[in-house]
Formats: C-alpha cells, structure tokens, sequence
C-alpha cells in the first residue's frame, strides 16, 4: 500500500471514508491496534532478529577468521574492521532506490526479495578466501540487505499512528538485541564445530545462520500484507478506521513538513538527524562487531562461553527498550528521551574504558548498550512524525543509509585503535564521545507540539 503523496491526495481520502469508520467503539479500536500489532510485529521481529544475526555474525567468525584469511596478526584489526565496514557502503547506495521500489511494488514482495538475497549471500561467506573476497562478500551482504530496516520502518507508517510509534518501532528493533541474545551463543556454539564434515566452525556458522533468512523470506512472501486493505484479517470497518485516522493526522500536520522527495536533500533538520543517527551507529557498530574481542579478552573464557557472556548486554537493553519506547509514547516526548539515552550510553563506554576488574567493565559495556539501543524507538517517531508521503519513503532510508555510514567508520576505528595499542579498550572512549555528541546535538533538534501531545521536528 502506498503513502499519499501530498494532503490533497489525503483529504480527497479522508471525505471517501466509509461512514463505517464512526461505529468502533474505544473499545473496538483499542482490539483492532492489538490484533495489528500481534499480526505484524512479531513476524517482522524474528525478520529482523535473521537480519541482524547475519550482519553481526562476522564479529564471531573474526575469532577463527585470521588464519583462514592469511593475515599478519599485526595488521588483522585493520583488516578485519575495514571489511566490517565495507558492509554499510553497500548498504549506503541502495538503501533509498529499494526504499522508492518497495512503495511502488509494496512491501510483501519487496521485503521477501531482501531476505531470500541476503540470505543467499550470507551462506556464500563459507566460501571466503583470501582478504580482498572478504572485502567484497562484506559489501555485497550490505547491498543485499539495504532496505531491509528503512523499508519495515516505513511500513510500520501504513498502520500506526505517530503516538504509538515508538513503542511499535521499539517493539520491532528489539529483534536487534533478540539477535544478540539469541545469536551469540549459537555463533559461540558453531565455532566449536570446527573439523566437522570438513568445514571449519566459521563456515558452519555463515551457513547454518544463513538458512532462516532464505525460508523467511518465502513466509513473508504469503504472509505479510502490504498495508490496510489487504489484511484478510480485519473487517472493512476496521481498515477503513485504520486508514482514515493516519489520514486526518497527516491534514492535521503543519504545512512545514516535508511531503517532496527533493525536500528532503535540502532539509537542515534531515541532515541533522542523519547526523545523529551516523554518530550512534558509529558507537554501535564499533561496539558490535568488537563486543567477542573484547569479552574474550576480558574473560580468557572458550568461545561457548564468550557466546554466553557476549549475550548479556542484548538481553538487558531488549527489556529496558521496550519500556522506554512505551514512556516516549506516553509522554509523546522524543528528544529528550533521545539524548538521555545516548548521554547514558556515553558514560557507560566512560566507565567500561576505566576499570580493569572484569564486572565492573561489563557493566559499563550493558550500560553503553542499553543507551544505544533505547533512544532508536523515539529516534525513529521523531523521524517518522517529520516526514511524509513519498518524502516519507526517501527521507527514512536516507536519514538510514547515510547514518550507517557510522557503521563503516566504527568497526574500523577500532581496529585501528587495537593494532596501535594493543587493546580495543581504549577505543571505548572514542565510542563514548561519539553517544556524548549525539546527545547534544539531540538537543538541537527543534521541535513544536502538535496534535495529540507529539513532539515533531519543525524547520527553522
């Protein structure tokens, strides 16, 4: 289902509403949200879950990786992070055309071509030799995967309004932390397969991991619809309710916002919000794809339990996120819970980088996680309630693909850090200032309220 792509579109919608619309009670609207929400949410959740398994798995293959690639260990960490980075390059060029496509063509044959590929590539990892066919799987995995995040952002527009999107936004980017939690300990797992059936453990683990995203793919082919009108499972007053209030929010949106595809390129605030995005994903990847490393370092611990031990962080932010989406929503507060979150995730990474004494450091390392990842569901409301119509499609991969950015610097940095110093640790402090410059730049994003309690972002 497409987005409207100006008000007049809307308002010529919002008069051909069903006088149906009028007959759900509180009580009917508040079941039809949840049936939308336990229909999609959890599908696109374990999606999710699959994608980020399969972007962050190499962080568990580094730990094998060396010796499979011929690399000097003096230089690996620079290899090593270039390559974890080179991911969010090919990431960065299709994000907006796949975007643009998957409102056209809609989202269940878009989304589903995106997983079945990425998921082809991912296996193909086993086959790796050599540095420079590293280099170009890892690019290639994040030109198969770009429109993945931006596209289900997006989507989640076509069925919720801007006062419940964060906690929907959080609920489906807890598949993030899911990922970690879950997949950590698998990854740990099949390493230790190593030998077996004469693969090493890393080329079970980029194959094993690498099957749920192809058979997805097929699921969300029959299952998902592509907006409204398609559920089979809502009534015609239930989806013309549905579509009628997100029409009268967007009448009711200040003239200001973006409705223009070309609007968005020349917008301070969009630029300012990519900004944002490109700092916390330079902290989060650079934390990411080194986590292993550093909980192997800190812990002397097998693989298996540096799986375990790694999964800690994931599990914490998962359950803290998802109540911090909730009070954004019920606030209807987005900035501040913006830079909260990512001045709390500075101080974390602070007091990770200061003690020696394992416990202490992963504790800092949950703090910095939890931060990172609770500020994404009022981040993504703060988006989502700026932009719309067809600069609704554009401008959230854009604010995505050119934040992810962040993700080609971080990992890395790192490296770089590492091979120099002889410790990723003290690359946290790096990782820090980076949250700490979100959060004060979070404050420079203006806003005004608007209807129904909302916080957006206004042009100066």
């Amino acid at each position: 289902m497409n987005t409207p792509a100006g008000s007049g579109a809307l308002a010529s919608q919002a008069a051909q509403a069903p006088s149906g619309v009028q007959a759900l009670t509180s009580v009917e609207q508040g079941a039809t949200l949840a049936r939308v929400t336990m229909r999609l949410l959890p599908l696109l959740l374990f999606c999710y879950v699959i994608a980020y398994v399969d972007r962050i798995n190499v962080s568990f293959a580094k730990l094998q990786l060396r010796e499979a690639l011929g690399v000097d260990p003096a230089i690996f960490g620079r290899v090593y992070g270039l390559g974890a980075g080179l991911f969010f390059i090919g990431y960065f060029f299709f994000e907006v055309p796949s975007n643009l496509i998957l409102q056209r063509v809609g989202a269940r044959i878009w989304i589903a071509r995106i997983m079945i590929l990425w998921g082809l590539v991912s296996m193909a990892f086993m086959f790796t030799k050599g540095v420079t066919m590293f280099y170009v799987m890892r690019f290639l995995l994040g030109a198969a995967e770009a429109g993945f995040f931006p596209g289900v952002i997006l989507y989640l527009t076509y069925w919720f309004s801007a006062k419940e999107r964060a906690r929907a936004v959080a609920l489906f980017a807890v598949g993030g932390v899911a990922a970690g939690a879950i997949g950590s300990p698998i990854s740990g797992a099949l390493l230790g397969l190593d030998g077996v059936g004469g693969l090493a453990g890393w080329q079970w683990l980029f194959f094993v991991e690498a099957l749920p995203a192809v058979l997805m793919g097929f699921v969300v082919l029959f299952l998902l619809p592509n907006g409204p009108k398609d559920a089979r499972w809502l009534s015609d007053h239930e989806k013309a309710w549905i579509q009628n209030r997100l029409n009268e929010e967007a009448l009711a949106t200040d003239a200001s916002h973006h409705h223009r595809l070309k609007d968005v390129f020349t917008s301070g605030q969009v630029w300012l919000l990519c900004a944002l995005y490109f700092l916390q994903n330079l902290g989060g990847y650079g934390y990411q794809m080194w986590l292993p490393t550093i909980v192997k370092g800190l812990s002397g611990q097998s693989d298996l339990v540096v799986g375990f031990i790694n999964a800690i962080p994931y599990v914490v932010a998962g359950v803290v996120m998802l109540f911090y989406g909730r009070h954004s929503d019920r606030t209807g507060e987005r900035r501040g819970h913006v830079a909260f979150a990512a001045f709390s995730s500075a101080a974390g990474f602070a007091i990770a980088g200061s003690f020696d004494n394992p416990f202490l450091a992963m504790t800092g390392l949950t703090l910095a996680f939890v931060g990172m990842k609770s500020l994404l569901g009022p981040f993504w409301a703060l988006c989502t309630g700026f932009l719309r119509g067809t600069a609704a499609a554009g401008g959230i991969a854009f604010i995505n693909s050119v934040g992810n950015l962040g993700g080609a610097v971080g990992p890395p940095l790192v490296g770089i850090i590492k091979d120099e110093t002889g410790s990723a640790m003290a690359a946290l402090y790096v990782l820090g200032a980076s949250l700490l410059a979100m959060a004060l730049l979070a404050l420079a994003v203006r806003v005004t309220p608007s209807q129904g309690g909302i916080q957006q972002c206004s042009e100066p």
